[in-house]
């Protein structure tokens, strides 16, 4: 337990830092499971509007992963390397869908 004034001031900080952080994550990952989701659905049943989900999902989890990047959050290779695990995972589905149609 700290002793001193300004090391109890710094452990409350640390407390309060590490609350806003784990919602941060969580809500990451979330949104990253929602994206998973829809892509799963749009890979089920392409449609147009399937499509659309997918990519205001997609847009969803990019825009909380560059908040809690720029928040210090996450560190900049880690949301890097979330966005491309997301759009792997959008390639993937489309790649297939566009070879067979030719």
């Amino acid at each position: 337990m700290a002793n001193t004034k300004s090391a109890l001031k710094r452990a409350e900080i640390a407390e309060r830092n590490r609350l806003r952080n784990k919602a941060y994550k969580s809500a990451v990952k979330t949104l990253m499971k929602k994206y998973f989701a829809a892509i799963e659905t749009y890979a089920a049943n392409p449609s147009p509007e399937s499509k659309q989900e997918v990519l205001a999902r997609m847009s969803e989890a990019y825009s909380k992963i560059d908040r809690a990047v720029k928040r210090g959050v996450l560190h900049p290779n880690n949301g890097a390397r979330k966005k491309s695990k997301l759009a792997q995972r959008l390639k993937a589905q489309t790649q297939p869908a566009a070879a067979t149609a030719q």
